[in-house]
């Protein structure tokens, strides 16, 4: 019987490795703000002392969670431990509405364990010529934001993820985060990351589709050519023809599904998801 128990902050690492190994393209530094999003929310099973299988559900406020980094290591798998970890996982989050992206190959098994289709979410991907907008509106974030910035977050997830936000838009040098302000309100803020292959723009939330816009020409112009990835809301008509207009195609899809009520996001003003591992 395999052993499932919490993971170490260094096995968090491992893990993310092993989503890099499957061609998930993880963020070069995703591991501090992952952790500070839940530190108790990542799970591993052992055999023989060996790490077997993993997954993440992380918690946000009380009445939700999110799933993912779901793997097994090769050598362990058909072996069910993987399984006996999700269930063991799914039932430590009972009472909380758990959401995913599944991708399609496995969506028939996420409805098995009570989850249900919600919407598609589509990853664009390529070189996204584009000329950085002029003007003043459109700034980094920086601390005198965190507050304001973490309270229009909240309108686009199912609960406030203060801690996460604090590591998730940091400046530094493989990622930045921009807000764009009208009359000092944020009516909009995007991050960019440096990935394995590229850079993913994610979250991307606005108002309105030309803030959209200039906060994606902002983000991707100062990656200077370099291959862009946009995950986006597939009802979102708008993000759709962002990605048409820089010149974005579909390289990846995956569905939100969620065991428990679904939580009532503004899918029109989500323009790119912060990332498919913790929603």
């Amino acid at each position: 019987m395999p052993t499932i128990r919490h993971a170490t902050r260094a096995e968090l690492d491992t893990i993310i490795e092993w989503a890099a190994r499957e061609g998930w393209n993880p963020g070069l530094e995703d591991a501090n703000a992952f952790w500070a999003a839940d530190p108790q929310g990542y799970w591993v099973a052992t055999q023989d002392d060996a790490l077997a299988a993993a997954i993440s559900v992380v918690r946000y406020g009380n009445q939700h969670a999110f799933l993912g980094l779901y793997i097994a290591e090769p050598a362990f798998r058909g072996r069910d431990i993987g399984l006996q970890l999700w269930r063991h996982v799914i039932e430590s989050a009972e009472g909380r509405t758990i959401g995913l992206d599944g991708v399609v190959a496995q969506q028939e098994n996420y409805r098995r364990s009570g989850f249900s289709w919600a919407h598609a979410n589509i990853r664009y991907g390529g070189t996204a010529n584009v000329i950085e907008p002029p003007g003043t509106d459109l700034v980094d974030a920086a601390p005198v934001h965190a507050a304001a910035l973490i309270d229009y977050d909240s309108r686009f997830n199912p609960a406030r993820r203060d801690a996460f936000l604090h590591e998730w838009t940091k400046q530094l040098q493989t990622r930045r985060s921009i807000v764009l302000l009208r009359d000092g309100i944020i009516v909009g803020y995007g991050a960019i990351r440096a990935c394995r292959d590229g850079f993913k723009i994610g979250p991307l939330f606005a108002d309105s589709e030309t803030g959209a816009d200039l906060i994606f020409r902002k983000l991707a112009a100062g990656v200077k050519g370099a291959r862009v990835h946009l995950d986006i809301p597939e009802p979102n008509a708008s993000a759709r023809a962002l990605c048409v207009r820089y010149n974005l195609k579909p390289v990846f899809e995956t569905a939100r599904m969620y065991r428990g009520r679904a939580p009532d996001l503004p899918l029109a003003r989500i323009y790119g998801v912060t990332t498919f591992e913790l929603g």
